[in-house]
C-alpha cells in the first residue's frame, strides 16, 4: 500500500526517486558548495514563534491581496524554468492549479509553454523578466504578456552571468530536443543544448543575457510596461531604496533559491531588514527555503506581504501534474490555517512582529 505524501517533502522523495538526472540535478541544485541553498530552509529554524492564546479561533481566513489583486492565500507560485522536464502538461497545468486555488502564478521567461496558451483562466498571473541583450525581444516579451493578461512584470535582477552550478556542468545540462523555450521559438533563442565541459544554460546566458544589467534598465522596462513591474533579487537595504526610489511596484526578496552568489545570506534572514528599508512604501515578497505553513507565518510576521514556492511545485507537478500542484498547495494552506489557529491570529492582517523572536537578537 503506498504512504499517504503527509509534507512537502514527500513530493521532493518522489521526485527523487523518478526525474531524470538532468532534469533533477537543474531543478534541485544551488550555486557552487550550495550553503546559500541549504541556509534558506535552516534559517527559518531560527525563527520562533510567540503564540497568543485565549483567542477565538473557530474561522480562520487566509485570504490577502497583492498589488491590490485578492489571491486566497499569501502563498504564490515562484517562476521556475522548464516546467515540462517534469510534467509534460509543465505550466500549462500549473497555471490551471493556481487557478483553481486562487493565487498567483509567476511564468518564468524561460517557460517551455508559450505566454500565451498559459494565459488560461481569470487567475493571478505575473511574468517573470530577464533582459536580452537583444531588447526588442525583451519589448516582446513585455507586450505579448501584456496583451495576455498578465498583471504585473517580476523583473529578475540577479542574473546578469548564471552562477556556477556543478551538478549542471558535470552533466552538461541541455533542454530535451523535445522541448524548447517557448516564449523565443521565432528568435532563434529557443534551444539550450549540451556546451562542451558546461551547462548548456549557462552558455545560454552568456551568449543572450545583457551583463550591463543596471537600474537605467529597471527605468527602460517601466517605460515600456503598461503594467507594475517589480524587482526580484533584492537581498539588501542599500538596493531596498534605490529600488524604492526608481519607481518599482514591489520587491521579491530572492537568492535565487540559493542558484546564483553562494554564501549569500538566506532570504528571512535579510527580510526585515529589506521590509525596513522600504518602510511600508511598497509591498515586499519572499521566496526561498519555503517549506511548512510555520514557514509563511514566520515570513509575514518579519513584513512580507506574500511568499512564492518554487521546487515544490516542480516536486508536486512530477508526483501529478495539475492535481500533484493543488494536493501539495491545498497540503500547505492547511498548516499555514493550523499555524495561525495555534498563534491566536484569525486572518493574516493579525499577524505581526509581535509574533515571532529570533534568539540573540533584539525584538522590536
Amino acid at each position: 500500500m503506498t504512504k499517504p505524501l503527509v509534507s512537502l517533502d514527500d513530493f521532493e522523495q518522489h521526485a527523487l526517486r523518478n526525474l531524470d538526472r538532468n532534469a533533477l540535478d537543474y531543478y534541485r541544485s544551488g550555486a557552487q558548495d550550495m550553503i546559500t541553498l541549504r541556509e534558506n530552509q535552516r534559517a527559518f529554524d531560527r525563527v520562533f514563534i510567540r503564540p497568543r492564546v485565549l483567542r477565538d479561533v473557530s474561522t480562520v481566513s487566509l485570504s490577502t491581496t497583492i498589488l491590490g489583486q485578492h489571491i486566497a492565500s499569501p502563498i504564490c507560485i515562484a517562476p521556475t524554468a522548464m516546467q515540462r522536464m517534469a510534467h509534460p502538461d509543465g505550466e500549462l497545468a500549473t497555471a490551471r492549479a493556481a487557478e483553481r486555488r486562487s493565487t498567483c502564478m509567476v511564468l518564468s521567461s524561460w517557460s517551455t509553454t508559450r505566454i500565451e496558451d498559459v494565459a488560461v483562466g481569470s487567475g493571478v498571473k505575473w511574468l517573470q523578466l530577464y533582459v536580452y541583450k537583444d531588447r526588442e525581444a525583451t519589448r516582446r516579451l513585455i507586450e505579448r504578456a501584456q496583451d495576455s493578461g498578465y498583471t504585473a512584470i517580476a523583473l529578475t535582477v540577479d542574473t546578469p552571468f548564471l552562477g556556477r552550478r556543478l551538478p549542471d556542468i558535470r552533466n552538461r545540462f541541455r533542454l530535451p530536443p523535445h522541448l524548447t523555450m517557448a516564449n523565443f521559438v521565432d528568435q532563434g533563442k529557443a534551444q539550450v543544448g549540451a556546451a562542451d565541459n558546461a551547462s548548456g544554460l549557462a552558455a545560454y546566458v552568456a551568449s543572450q543575457i545583457d551583463p550591463t544589467l543596471n537600474w537605467s534598465h529597471v527605468q527602460w522596462v517601466k517605460s515600456v510596461a503598461r503594467i507594475p513591474v517589480l524587482v526580484k533579487g533584492i537581498l539588501t537595504a542599500e538596493d531596498a531604496r534605490l529600488a524604492v526610489d526608481a519607481g518599482v511596484d514591489g520587491i521579491i526578496v530572492s537568492n535565487h533559491g540559493g542558484r546564483q552568489l553562494d554564501t549569500v545570506p538566506a532570504t528571512i534572514d535579510v527580510l526585515e531588514e529589506v521590509c525596513r528599508a522600504v518602510d511600508g512604501r511598497i509591498e515586499v515578497y519572499l521566496d526561498g527555503g519555503v517549506r511548512r505553513g510555520t514557514d509563511v507565518f514566520k515570513a509575514l510576521a518579519l513584513g512580507a506581504r506574500a511568499v512564492f514556492l518554487g521546487r515544490p511545485v516542480l516536486w508536486a507537478l512530477n508526483y501529478n501534474g495539475e492535481d500533484g500542484v493543488v494536493e501539495m498547495l491545498d497540503m500547505i494552506n492547511e498548516e499555514l490555517r493550523l499555524a495561525m489557529s495555534l498563534a491566536g491570529c484569525i486572518s493574516v492582517t493579525d499577524i505581526t512582529r509581535s509574533h515571532v523572536t529570533i534568539p540573540n537578537q533584539p525584538r522590536l
